[in-house]
């Protein structure tokens, strides 16, 4: 505002001068702001007035642009166009029609992703399942097995394995709530009686049996308040139900048919990209398979092992304690031994301590024969994922989508790497301090028979 006000008042004085006003004059000036095709702002001012002897100054026109420091005045006898010129720039209308499609596109994406979240979920659990069981129905292919009937029997014994678990630790958890509610009384005496001896405390065993049976207790109340939740666990079942029939529905039409489904995929590329997806794709199915399969067989010793163990020591319910241990610590890595670890402590040292104690000391023991033993030889003919990798894969699938996220990065984590690991170019590494790996000798033994493997 400034500046026009200072270019309107270097005007008036070019009119001064070169109409010969004298002081005392009237002048009088409109001034018109409009765009230049060139993109300037130029400004027009009309100017007139009258002189001291009552002359009448005849009108004029300025015009003044962005790139013009000086000003010109037109002829008096030139036609002053007063009109403005509102037309928008052409790149307006095209913005606001991106703008406001980019807006409902956004808005109709939101919409369907909340309504097909699931199944979207549902595709993606598929995807991977069948990635882990392809490698496995193509052998049975080779063999003269129809893949209709190999993928049939590979998915009834995933599911014969999951019923198993389920089945286990249900009984478990109804087998220890009876037996909390029946032996209350003796649970508390016990557990009163060894922190009394332990800690040195004074609490009375039948005041806190008179309160865990008062009807209006916390105890009783709790109870009384999850016997209504039983119709929504119901529902909540028959849910899940329904969400793995489905997956393994999508899961058997995408093996049995997997070879149309590429066919139709490569149809539409060409030779060289065909090959490149069909080498992506056999490789990410061979390593996410091979992970999974050493995980179930490396679960599989843990359990045989820890049931062994719990069958010894006297620990309830022995098979489905090891069934948790064995599938928890290999599908929660790196911390997952520990934790699945404490249910079976927890319940032994109900009975005995001493127990507890040896329950502990196996589960450290077999722990490091996993590590330098088991684990090396199994995950040499697969692929092994390096356990920062694998714990932040599931902490960042968990946070995503829960318990089944932590479960589906695993095999997502190990299908990128073996992606990324054949991807460019590999050189010599130059000896040097920092990156020098020094091997535990069981380690180093190992290599050398991987290595002979491989030769």
């Amino acid at each position: 505002v400034h500046g026009m006000g200072e270019m309107v008042s270097d005007v008036l004085d070019a009119v001064e001068e070169s109409d010969g006003l004298e002081s005392g004059s009237s002048v009088e000036a409109v001034e018109t702001v409009e765009a230049t095709p060139s993109g300037d702002v130029a400004t027009t001012v009309e100017v007139g007035g009258t002189a001291p002897g009552g002359d009448t100054v005849e009108a004029g026109r300025t015009v003044a642009s962005d790139d013009a420091a000086a000003a010109t005045v037109a002829p008096a006898d030139t036609a002053v166009d007063t009109r403005t010129d509102r037309r928008l720039p052409r790149w307006v209308v095209p913005a606001v029609a991106v703008f406001w499609g980019g807006f409902l596109a956004a808005l109709a994406a939101r919409f369907f992703w909340s309504r097909l979240s699931g199944l979207f979920l549902l595709l993606a659990i598929s995807v991977f399942l069948s990635l882990a069981i392809e490698p496995g129905v193509n052998r049975l292919a080779r063999r003269g097995w129809r893949r209709g009937t190999a993928t049939a029997l590979i998915l009834f014994g995933v599911v014969a394995a999951m019923i198993l678990f389920v089945v286990a630790i249900g009984t478990l958890v109804a087998e220890q709530i009876a037996d909390l509610l029946g032996n209350s009384e003796t649970y508390i005496r016990d557990t009163v009686s060894f922190l009394n001896d332990t800690f040195g405390t004074n609490l009375d065993a039948q005041e806190v049996i008179d309160d865990f049976n008062d009807p209006n207790g916390r105890v009783q109340q709790f109870i009384e308040n999850q016997q209504g939740n039983v119709v929504r666990l119901s529902v909540a079942a028959l849910g899940g139900l329904l969400q793995l029939l489905s997956v393994l529905l999508f899961a058997f039409y995408l093996i049995a048919d997997g070879p149309k489904m590429r066919r139709a995929l490569c149809s539409r590329l060409t030779p060289d990209r065909q090959e490149r997806v069909l080498a992506a794709w056999e490789l990410a199915g061979q390593k996410t398979g091979g992970y999974l399969y050493s995980r179930a067989l490396l679960a599989l010793l843990s359990s045989l092992f820890h049931w062994i163990v719990f069958q010894s020591v006297g620990t309830k319910a022995p098979l489905a304690l090891a069934l948790w241990v064995g599938i928890i610590s290999q599908f929660l890595p790196v911390v997952g031994t520990y934790l699945a670890g404490v249910l079976p402590v927890l319940l032994t040292f109900l009975d005995s301590p001493f127990k507890a104690g040896i329950v502990i000391v196996a589960i450290i023991v077999y722990q490091q024969i996993e590590n330098y033993v088991f684990s090396p030889r199994i995950t040499a003919r697969t692929m092994e994922l390096h356990p920062a990798v694998a714990f932040g894969a599931a902490l960042g699938g968990a946070t995503v989508l829960g318990a089944i996220g932590a479960v589906l990065a695993l095999p997502g984590a190990a299908m990128a790497q073996a992606l990324i690991s054949d991807w460019g170019d590999r050189h010599k590494v130059i000896k040097s301090e920092l990156t020098q790996v020094r091997h535990h000798r069981v380690w180093k033994r190992w290599a050398r028979i991987r290595k002979a493997r491989a030769e």
